[in-house]
């Protein structure tokens, strides 16, 4: 049976590529949290953890995943987790969510381990040093551990202090760039300019650690957008990132830069200006040998991803078979994939029965509330993703 004594914190948001990773919180909330796009943290303080606090959840994580390798001996599993382990340990009085979390971290067998919350890097470089040796200590079996931070934060760290960082075993930082030109990043509240971006990505990577950098389209609405595709690709240029991420911008109702929306002092862009904004980004990304991923549903063209530069005339042309599309078919395309039902544009005549029934979908909101229900079907559609 579960020993309820046995919990540990974790936060409430991790990247999509780290979804099957062991979940450790190091720092609570986001030492910053003054960007206009993002509701996350939103009226919660910062605050740092102490070392010792790190310590017992590490170790309770590894208490909690010898209980359930000792659950699957008892079993008959050879200390596997099977299915019938996961199955008994979400029915059989053995579920909470810290051994559900554990549990499936083995099951999946991925050796990956993520730090929340926001910008750990933030901790003193001894203290930090001090917990991932601990944790590497604990966990033998962990082949990476990732974490978030700030350009803002990584800046301020010396090289030095980064490779330090990196030998106790943080091997890949997540950094939110969003956006490469300074008029954007200030009127969004980064923190961050341009060149800061850069002096902390290639600090990264002198430290011999993987970066993954997050760029959001649509951030310039449509006022700058160009500027804000073409700047963030120089950026990018002059980093060369092992990963791009791509995040597109949404803006539900809870999050600040909604009250700009509004008022009209952003106006965001449809989805097939983004579609042309996205082409302009990936036409400047050059001379680099980054991997750029689409992996999130809030982005209209999850195929557009692949290694630099072999694969980019491949993600341009996803682009311009969408742009192509008769109006029709990429209205249906939006529905499709703002619902879960499409991941590409192939998908359109792949299943024609469901194509059939988007199809009569948007006809009946359409004979209803007209175009602009439509368009507000879909947006609420994409943000309850957020």
């Amino acid at each position: 049976m579960i020993n309820e004594s046995m919990t540990f914190e974790q936060g409430p948001i991790r990247p999509p590529n780290e979804a099957r990773s062991l979940l450790l919180r190091f720092t609570r909330n986001c030492p910053w949290n003054q960007c206009l796009f993002c509701p996350v943290y939103k009226k919660r303080k910062f605050s740092l953890r102490t070392v010792e606090e790190i310590k017992q959840d590490i170790q309770t994580a590894r208490d909690i995943a010898d209980d359930i390798k000792a659950l699957s001996w008892k079993l008959g599993y050879r200390g596997e987790v099977t299915d019938e382990v996961i199955s008994y340990v979400f029915n059989k009085g053995y579920y909470s969510e810290q051994y559900a979390s554990i549990a499936m971290w083995m099951y999946y067998g991925t050796g990956a381990c993520f730090l929340q919350d926001a910008d750990n890097l933030v901790m003193k470089t001894s203290d930090l040093v001090e917990a991932l040796t601990f944790l590497r200590e604990k966990f033998p079996e962990i082949k990476r551990v990732t974490t978030y931070s700030r350009s803002r934060t990584v800046v301020r760290k010396s090289v030095e202090s980064l490779k330090k960082i990196r030998e106790a075993g943080l091997d890949r930082v997540h950094i939110g760039l969003e956006s490469g030109y300074d008029p954007v990043l200030k009127f969004m509240r980064k923190g961050v300019s341009a060149a800061q971006h850069i002096e902390a990505g290639r600090k990264v990577i002198e430290a011999g650690m993987e970066l993954s950098e997050y760029v959001m389209p649509g951030l310039g609405g449509q006022k700058w957008w160009r500027e804000h595709a073409i700047e963030t690709a120089k950026v990018l240029n002059q980093i060369n990132p092992h990963f791009i991420r791509l995040r597109s911008l949404r803006v539900p109702k809870r999050v600040p830069l909604y009250e700009k929306v509004k008022d009209g002092s952003f106006v965001m862009q449809t989805d097939d200006m983004l579609a042309e904004e996205l082409k302009l980004f990936i036409e400047n990304l050059e001379g680099i040998t980054s991997t750029v991923t689409s992996d999130h549903i809030m982005n209209l063209l999850e195929e557009v991803s692949g290694k630099l530069p072999e694969d980019k005339e491949k993600m341009l042309e996803v682009i311009r078979r969408y742009q192509e599309l008769p109006d029709k078919d990429r209205l249906i395309y939006r529905v499709g994939r703002r619902g879960g039902a499409y991941r590409s544009i192939d998908d359109l005549w792949r299943d024609p029965v469901t194509y059939k029934k988007i199809e009569n979908l948007i006809r009946d909101i359409e004979s209803d509330k007209g175009i602009d229900g439509v368009e507000e079907f879909i947006t609420e559609m994409v943000d309850r993703y957020i």
